[in-house]
């Protein structure tokens, strides 16, 4: 067992327009995707994606949530042509989510690749902002790496694990709320104000704490939950679930993603083992999520359903040291190297927030954020109440490196990068060779105009000469890596021959 899995990352962008509050976000985000894709040669009538498969109402509980009563922000499965929505090289999608630009990324298996492909997100993000800004007449758009707009509107990022459907729903419950409701202090974003509208004075954790209302549900904008049930597998459904994580922040610092996606990974990996025997259980989990993130001191205890009553760090320690336990059992790690950089930073982590929680400033988003306000506060006498502290807030999250706060701290070398920048600008147009991701970014990239549309388990291409679309279904997420069909497509001259090569016996 390993931290490898097929896993992936979904970020809605802020979005704005300075001296404008009256601008139309759904207009803007549409503009931001299809500049971006115009400029890589890809129009809004290509390689657009493929609604065919989608699922959005089916429960892991075991129903299917009837369309009449779903909330319309349920139904992602209904294709609206108004709306910019595109497949990318790296085998991204990028579209228009809720009047927000999402850049959803690529299926990786490792966390490192993980943040590669989130990161290249983000120069998208960047890139998109600056070509709208060539554009005679177009007033400034800015795009933020958050959560919350401060007024009460939350947007998510979400995270995707692939498991096998044969591990009981009931036991991911049980084991994940207790880890999810601690998880912030390792990968939450930070956030100036208290409750969903900011009012409140204060610092907190995360971004997304103040906006959930409960422990498991299948709505992912309205009665947010901590455990979201949408089993919509994007795989072989009898042999996948896709574990659709609604409550992580959208993170900029690279230790803050790499421990998001493999310590999730690890407790996966644990439940699907049958390893976590004992209960953690959290009485009242919504409200213990909340008070984690309400103290940045990381005081605060929550209460067990057998009595005990402990800290957020208690709890994640609990899971690390089980972690080590279960991989130590085991001894069959395929990614060695890659397991023990995510148990030496989960245990660096916790051991700095448990000793300084400011030594931790290189590698926790919402730690390097509160030094920064801190050290404003302190210079200016501010209290947390202070506007100028929230627009410094707003200001970390923007993605342009001559605003952006965090990406001021990245230059001067002052967080602890995992990734290259070589690493992400070719992450921005490449796809991961060891996934189906390389399949559909090798073919948008070789066939733009032949690609009719794509979605993450299938391919489909409008063949010259041919009266019907086809399509090529990807079910299994490691197949269509570069190993298996990089030499089929590098000899393929036109769309037929792949096809061709493609129903050819192995």
């Amino acid at each position: 067992m390993t931290v490898r899995r097929i896993m992936g990352l979904e970020t809605e962008y802020g979005i704005s327009v300075p001296g404008d509050p009256m601008a139309n976000p759904m207009f803007l985000s549409g503009q931001v995707v299809s500049v971006y894709a115009a400029a890589q040669g890809i129009r809004s009538n290509q390689s657009s994606w493929d609604y065919a498969f989608e699922d959005p109402l089916r429960d892991a509980r075991g129903w299917q949530l009837d369309r009449q009563t779903a909330d319309p922000s349920q139904l992602t499965d209904v294709e609206d042509p108004t709306l910019a929505n595109v497949v990318l090289t790296n085998g991204a999608r990028y579209y228009v989510d809720h009047a927000h630009p999402e850049y959803s990324s690529p299926e990786v298996t490792l966390p490192r690749d993980a943040v590669a492909w989130d990161r290249a997100g983000d120069a998208i993000a960047l890139e998109s902002v600056r070509l709208l800004a060539a554009r005679p007449g177009q007033p400034p758009v800015n795009l933020y790496k958050n959560n919350t707009d401060g007024k009460g509107q939350s947007y998510g990022t979400h995270e995707n694990y692939l498991m096998p459907r044969r591990t009981a729903f009931p036991d991911i419950v049980r084991h994940l709320i207790p880890f999810f409701v601690t998880r912030q202090v390792v990968c939450g974003a930070g956030r100036v104000g208290l409750g969903v509208d900011s009012r409140g004075a204060g610092y907190q954790i995360s971004q997304r704490a103040d906006f959930f209302e409960t422990e498991v549900g299948l709505e992912t904008t309205l009665k947010r939950p901590i455990i979201n049930t949408r089993d919509e597998p994007h795989a072989v459904a009898d042999r996948y679930r896709r574990l659709h994580v609604i409550i992580g922040d959208a993170n900029q610092l690279d230790v803050a993603t790499l421990l998001k996606t493999g310590t999730t990974s690890l407790v996966l990996g644990m439940i699907e083992d049958g390893h976590l025997t004992e209960d953690w259980s959290i009485r009242r989990p919504v409200a213990a999520l909340q008070a984690v993130s309400h103290d940045p001191t990381l005081r605060a205890t929550v209460e067990l359903v057998d009595g005990r009553t402990v800290t957020a760090l208690d709890i994640q320690w609990m899971y690390l040291e089980a972690a080590r336990a279960w991989l130590g059992r085991r001894g069959d790690d395929p990614e060695p190297e890659a397991t023990a950089e995510v148990l030496a930073l989960w245990e660096e982590v916790l051991a700095g927030l448990g000793r300084d929680v400011m030594s931790c400033s290189p590698l926790l988003d919402w730690v390097a954020k509160l030094k920064l306000l801190e050290g404003y506060r302190a210079r200016d006498g501010l209290a947390w109440d202070d506007h100028r502290l929230a627009a410094i807030d707003i200001q970390w999250a923007d993605v342009r490196p001559e605003k952006g706060l965090v990406l001021r701290l990245r230059d001067r070398g002052m967080l602890r990068d995992l990734v290259t920048p070589e690493a992400v600008k070719d992450a921005q147009t490449t796809p991961p060779e060891d996934t189906r991701a390389w399949f559909r970014g090798e073919c948008v990239r070789r066939f733009t105009g032949q690609v009719f549309s794509a979605s993450w388990d299938s391919v489909v291409f409008d063949v010259p000469g041919r009266a019907s679309l086809q399509r090529v279904p990807i079910l299994e997420p490691e197949r269509g890596t570069r190993a298996q069909v990089g030499a089929l497509l590098e000899s393929s001259a036109d769309v037929g021959e792949l096809l061709r090569g493609l129903a050819t016996p192995e």
